[in-house]
């Protein structure tokens, strides 16, 4: 129904359009008494196969929705009747900001991809925590955080430290944004020595709490296996819990569109089908060259449900969708979940 009736009319309108008109239909569904039933009934897959104990939480099943849909912690828990295992918001800055000038997200409907250029575009920490404060399920809520545009990046830790402490009491787990590819500079966090000294620092906080919560680092997929290798010391060095990989790339290669047209989209990140195979070569690098020291959540390009097996097999123990939700619908989850328990 959803991509031979609604994907159609959705995708007739422009994509931050159409996305504001869905958030708000599901925000209104989620006060219509017998919706959220209905929709747990017919998405929700519960089965012992799909548990997954990861970086001490407990998932119910393995298939998350990553940072950027839901920005704004606006639907997570009608997100989690559509069947989601969990939800990541955010990313979240500590001050709002508009983000990029408009239009700055673009589908590529030839190579299922998108193209975006938001800008870490949100209303700020304080916004989501009074709606996170009002969470009336019990879905997992990872919180992806990062810096202003206007923060230099020798005062970025200080953005993640905001970030950190006021969403600590709100989220299960945080993932470090320094690698999306629509804030000036910000991927030179990425670097070693500032890398080095902001993941210890949010560790060091995490350490003075009563109890810990992970914290992961979300990395491009437009790194060098040079640079994958100080990802991985640095990550073992600092006790991170994790990697997410990958986010969005700025390579064109493999898309169907002319070189002209490739230029009228610009630049932004690409997520969807054409990031598929990079993704998965990132996480089977990491997984193989750290002895599986550390869990891996796998995202970028999944579209079927062997998409996701082959991300499991690559060795991810968690998986997220974004792209592929978009274009497929709320179908794939349980698609996905389904074909893990066939192959367990």
């Amino acid at each position: 129904m959803y991509k031979i009736i609604i994907r159609p009319i959705l995708f007739k309108f422009q994509p931050e359009a159409i996305h504001r008109f869905t958030f708000g239909m599901l925000k209104f569904l989620s006060f219509v008494p017998g919706v959220p039933l209905i929709l747990k009934k017919n998405f929700i897959t519960n089965n012992p196969k799909l548990k997954r104990t990861v970086f001490g939480i407990d998932f119910p099943n393995p298939i998350g929705l990553a940072a950027g849909l839901d920005k704004d912690a606006d639907i997570f828990d009608m997100l989690g009747y559509l069947g989601f295992g969990f939800i990541e918001i955010g990313t979240l800055t500590p001050k709002a900001q508009p983000g990029n000038p408009k239009p700055r997200a673009f589908r590529l409907k030839k190579d299922q991809a998108l193209i975006n250029r938001m800008g870490f575009n949100n209303k700020g920490l304080k916004s989501s925590i009074e709606k996170l404060k009002r969470k009336k399920s019990k879905i997992i809520i990872g919180g992806n955080i990062g810096k202003n545009k206007l923060t230099p990046n020798e005062d970025a830790i200080l953005d993640y430290v905001k970030g950190f402490e006021s969403l600590f009491s709100y989220v299960d787990y945080f993932v470090v944004n320094v690698s999306s590819p629509n804030t000036p500079n910000l991927r030179e966090l990425q670097e070693k020595e500032p890398l080095t000294k902001l993941l210890n620092k949010l560790q060091e906080l995490n350490n003075s709490k009563k109890v810990q919560k992970p914290i992961l680092l979300k990395i491009a997929p437009d790194l060098s296996f040079e640079q994958l290798d100080d990802i991985i010391e640095i990550v073992q060095e600092t006790k991170t819990s994790g990697i997410v990989a990958t986010n969005t790339t700025i390579s064109r290669d493999g898309l169907s569109y002319t070189e002209e047209e490739i230029k009228k989209f610009g630049n932004g990140g690409l997520s969807g089908k054409p990031l598929k195979n990079r993704s998965t070569e990132i996480i089977r690098y990491i997984v193989q060259k750290s002895n599986n020291a550390f869990p891996v959540i796998g995202v970028g390009g999944i579209m079927t449900s062997e998409d996701a097996i082959e991300k499991l097999e690559a060795g991810a123990s968690l998986v997220q969708l974004y792209t592929g939700f978009i274009y497929e619908g709320p179908n794939l989850i349980k698609e996905i979940n389904e074909a893990i328990i066939k192959n367990a």
